[in-house]
């Protein structure tokens, strides 16, 4: 076999054929990865190889062909197979020589590439900003299904001793099964049987990413095998021989259990440097429990998307391939283009099948992004609908934060995709929804005022109101999130011994408490001026024994939202400017924790301080600060707007960032440890001292979870400024707790996942785009030349005598 091996890698590169056809795959390559627009690498602005490895394999359809066409035809041709089986040579051996020489041919072709990988990593920002490790992982793919083109293309050489018929041949042949299948599956709408997973698509499109498969490894295997032993078996019924006794039938039956046996028992392996694709425990206990198909349909897809989304894009369907793989079949997932599909129907069908998709969340955006000949503008529907029977959840794959660039905010939104699916996921599918009541009988925040809050929460949890003065104990033990939305009067006893012992037996409480009572439309409605004075709720005690206390002051600070206020009258007409107030702060979550990690800022009003105090048992994780140029004012205290014609003095806006959100998690001391019990109280309860472990968030905020109100009466969504039109991450901040609160599966500590930012130094490209683009073209073929002349010199020098 080395010897079969050693004779047509000599042969091969001996003819000028073979430099020849290795330079045009090298040439084409080239122009599309670095000079075409729409593949190139300079213009997609990431320090990677993609584009390389999802060029390739339609390159390697006429490159590999092109190689493999000669090995046999030519032999049959030229009548030299007789003498080949006249040496001491089994079938097997010629055949597998022959393979491995193509095979070797092919890596010689990929070499030169390694100018790519130079190039990318010299461009990175910082210099070297590449990730080798999924280069590596990426290159072993691409030798995988250089293989099993191999086969394919020596099975077509070996049918025929034309040498353009078995290039012809082998080249449908690699195209069918590559793309073929999956044509099939979408012409047929195979639902039960997923015809996909024949093609080499499917599996190739895995391990180009950096990932081996231990099943995609099998299906490689298993292509190459077969062709091989069809190709050997060709041969030996030309040559008029019994296949009985051909160790390749034992080869061939041992792969294909190998094959069974990985479909079921199989492992990954994840060469990345941050381990991207590799999903969590977590997460794969949920795709291996789903009990019911999953469908999930991506509309962000469309063509001329920026290279921003066109990553988000990959990503995603990176993310739903992993997922996938842990879901035994029952996750299927497509990607569709919404503009598209819908653009010839007639106008009035377009407007309503709109409105429908706004409906239930999947609403379109009009993104501005920056090109080679200006701005342009697109439509863009950057959502998700995971579907499960009748239920749906909206999945939104963006992650905006103010401050932030566009790279940092994809990088941002790619971070989260693993637990914004499986999250999704196991809402969608799951029976029973966790209950979350919000209380009501102390004037807190409205049905209208909580809207969005509670409307946002019903998807994956069953939202209502409660009066802690009147429900039953034992159904009270029934809620898992219990929200106390700004109260404004005091508690009594029995409903502070009811929450106390709901904390203690387990339960969680999101406590968004204004310690002062300060509102804007009172202001505006008494002159422009108010007292603010402390509130009296009778809950400091209860506090205080948790570990925290929220103080009687104000927080006013120069990060602050802006709200209009009248500046005059002209012909009848109201002036109306937008001006800074200092006491709705604008808070910026820097926290890693993943309740707040990389959720845009806050918008809150007239927030006030909390102190954390030693208890034991209970850990503090503070969640929301105010920012360091802040001024505490104490309660009473007049507000004022004519503060606003003012201009704050910095020197007096220096500080401390002041704690304004904690999470309190462990065991807590009971506020009615040797007390007795309320006498108001009808039910049987017994006290427990101390709490079993449990969790509780506390906001010195009452208006964080309220949503701004039109003059119709209609409600914004949370986080929404209709005065300045600005979104902030409250409704985020809400899904968060909510999630972290009520999910013991640890799922939201997905969002702590980080994966480094790899982006190519685009200032340097607009300097040296030419020079880079002639490195990469001219550079491999170059290359190739230097060893056709080395040969050729090496020849001369060889037979010269």
């Amino acid at each position: 076999m080395l010897s079969i091996l050693k004779k047509e890698i000599t042969s091969y590169l001996s003819s000028l054929v073979a430099y020849v056809t290795i330079g045009v795959f090298l040439l084409v390559l080239g122009l599309f990865l670095w000079v075409f627009p729409d593949s190139s690498i300079l213009d997609y602005g990431y320090a990677g190889l993609d584009s390389l490895f999802s060029t390739a394999p339609y390159l390697f359809m006429f490159l590999i062909p092109a190689i493999t066409m000669r090995s046999l035809a030519e032999e049959r041709k030229e009548g030299t197979f007789e003498l080949l089986f006249t040496r001491a040579l089994k079938d097997w051996e010629i055949v597998l020589g022959k393979y491995l020489a193509c095979l070797l041919i092919v890596l010689f072709a990929l070499l030169p590439t390694l100018v790519y990988y130079f190039s990318v990593s010299t461009l990175g920002t910082p210099q070297g900003n590449i990730d080798s490790g999924a280069v590596i992982g990426s290159y072993i793919g691409l030798f995988l299904l250089g293989g099993a083109f191999v086969a394919i293309g020596m099975f077509a050489s070996s049918i025929t001793k034309n040498q353009i018929i078995a290039f012809t041949v082998a080249v449908f042949l690699c195209f069918f099964f590559y793309s073929g299948f999956d044509s099939l599956s979408q012409l047929l709408s195979l639902q039960d049987f997923n015809l996909q997973s024949l093609g080499i698509t499917a599996h190739y499109q895995s391990v180009s990413r950096g990932v081996l498969d231990t099943r995609d490894l099998a299906y490689f295997l298993l292509v190459a095998t077969f062709f091989i032993w069809l190709t050997l078996f060709i041969l030996i019924k030309q040559r008029q021989k019994k296949l009985r006794g051909t160790p390749m039938l034992s080869l061939l039956s041992l792969f294909i259990f190998f094959g069974l046996l990985t479909q079921s028992v199989f492992t990954r392996f994840d060469f990345t440097t941050e381990k991207r694709f590799t999903i969590s425990p977590i997460s794969r206990h949920i795709m291996d429990s789903l009990q019911k198909p999953v469908k999930v349909t991506v509309y962000l897809q469309g063509s001329g998307l920026p290279s921003g989304l066109r990553h988000l894009q990959s990503a995603t369907k990176d993310m739903l391939s992993d997922l996938k793989a842990y879901s035994h079949g029952n996750i299927q997932f497509e990607f569709v283009d919404l503009l598209s599909s819908i653009k010839n129907l007639p106008q009035d069908k377009q407007k309503q099948t709109y409105e429908d998709f706004e409906a239930k969340g999947v609403v379109g955006q009009n993104l501005s992004f920056k090109t080679d000949d200006g701005v342009s503008q697109k439509l863009i529907f950057p959502e998700a609908v995971v579907k499960a029977g009748d239920r749906e959840i909206v999945v939104n794959l963006i992650q905006t934060r103010i401050g932030l660039s566009d790279d940092e905010q994809i990088n941002n939104s790619i971070q989260n995709l693993e637990y914004a699916f499986s999250s999704a996921i196991k809402k969608v599918v799951k029976g029973g929804k966790p209950q979350i009541g919000f209380t009501e009988g102390h004037h807190e925040l409205n049905d209208v005022q909580l809207n969005d809050a509670m409307k946002s929460l019903s998807d994956g949890f069953e939202v209502g109101r409660l009066n802690l003065s009147v429900i039953p104990f034992k159904a009270l033990m029934n809620i898992k999130l219990l929200v106390i939305p700004k109260p404004d009067t005091k508690f009594t006893e029995l409903e502070k011994f009811k929450l106390d012992q709901y904390i203690m037996r387990g339960g969680r409480v999101l406590w968004t408490i204004d310690q002062v009572s300060a509102e804007l439309d009172s202001l505006r409605g008494h002159g422009g001026e108010q007292l603010a004075f402390p509130k009296q709720l009778n809950l400091d005690d209860q506090l205080f024994m948790y570990g925290v206390r929220i103080n009687y002051d104000l927080i006013a600070d120069l990060s602050a939202a802006q709200i209009p206020v009248s500046t005059g009258d002209v012909g009848g007409q109201a002036q109306i400017q937008m001006l800074p107030w200092l006491f709705y702060p604008v808070l910026m979550p820097l926290a890693k924790h993943p309740i707040v990690k990389n959720l845009d800022a806050i918008n809150s009003q007239f927030i006030s301080t909390i102190d954390l105090l030693e208890t034991k048992n209970v850990k503090k994780t503070i969640l929301l600060s105010s920012s360091p140029y802040n001024h505490k004012v104490t309660a009473p205290h007049l507000l004022s707007l004519q503060a606003l014609e003012q201009e704050p003095n910095p020197k007096d806006f220096q500080g401390t960032p002041k704690t304004v959100a904690v999470l309190l998690e462990g065991r807590f001391v009971s506020n009615w440890r040797n007390r007795p019990l309320p006498d108001s109280l009808k039910e049987p309860v017994t006290i427990m001292p101390e709490s079993v472990p449990t969790k509780m968030v506390v906001i010195s905020d009452g208006d964080i979870l309220k949503n701004q109100v039109g003059r119709d009466g209609s409600p914004y969504p949370l986080g929404y400024d209709h005065y300045t039109q600005q979104s902030y991450g409250n409704k985020n901040l809400l899904l968060n707790i909510a999630d972290y609160m009520t999910d013991d599966s640890g799922l939201i500590a997905l969002r702590t996942k980080e994966i480094k930012i790899r982006l190519l130094n685009r200032a340097r490209i607009r300097n040296e785009k030419l020079y880079w683009q002639l490195v990469n073209t001219v550079g491999p073929l170059a290359l190739v030349l230097i060893c056709a002349i080395f040969q050729h010199y090496f020849r001369r020098r060889k037979y010269a005598h």
